[in-house]
């Protein structure tokens, strides 16, 4: 294999040194904000396997970039909403670090969940589960 001139752990470190970071805590501190929307970008299996926290909009991490473009065929209108606020997360916070970046570098202002949800539920992030 040709060696990669940069890994994924030094990408996620350099996206983390200009994105926008919220801690578990914060996060759930602000959950009652009208404006805030949480963006869950895990894959499904992993939602229904550990739950996602309650009114998270889901949007596979494949699909992002072209949701939240309003050229796109694709894009989605909560992304386009005046006055929201996005925090988005997956499971431990390297692809929504790596995601924020690129939305960041797209012009979409967005922050991302530190911790991801693996802390959610410990720290006392309410969760909801699949029936």
């Amino acid at each position: 294999m040709t060696p990669l001139k940069t890994s994924a752990a030094q990408m996620v470190a350099e996206a983390r040194a200009r994105i926008d970071e919220i801690e578990t805590a914060d996060l759930i501190a602000m959950l009652d904000d009208p404006d805030l929307v949480v963006v869950d970008i895990r894959d499904p299996r992993e939602r229904a396997r550990t739950g996602y926290i309650p009114g998270a909009f889901h949007a596979p991490r494949g699909m992002i970039e072209f949701w939240v473009d309003p050229d796109s065929p694709y894009h989605k209108p909560i992304f386009s909403e005046p006055g929201k606020r996005f925090v988005f997360h997956c499971a431990s916070g390297w692809r929504s670090a790596l995601t924020v970046a690129t939305l960041q570098d797209m012009g979409f202002p967005a922050a991302h969940l530190r911790e991801g949800f693996s802390t959610w539920e410990a720290q006392g992030g309410p969760v909801e589960r699949e029936a």
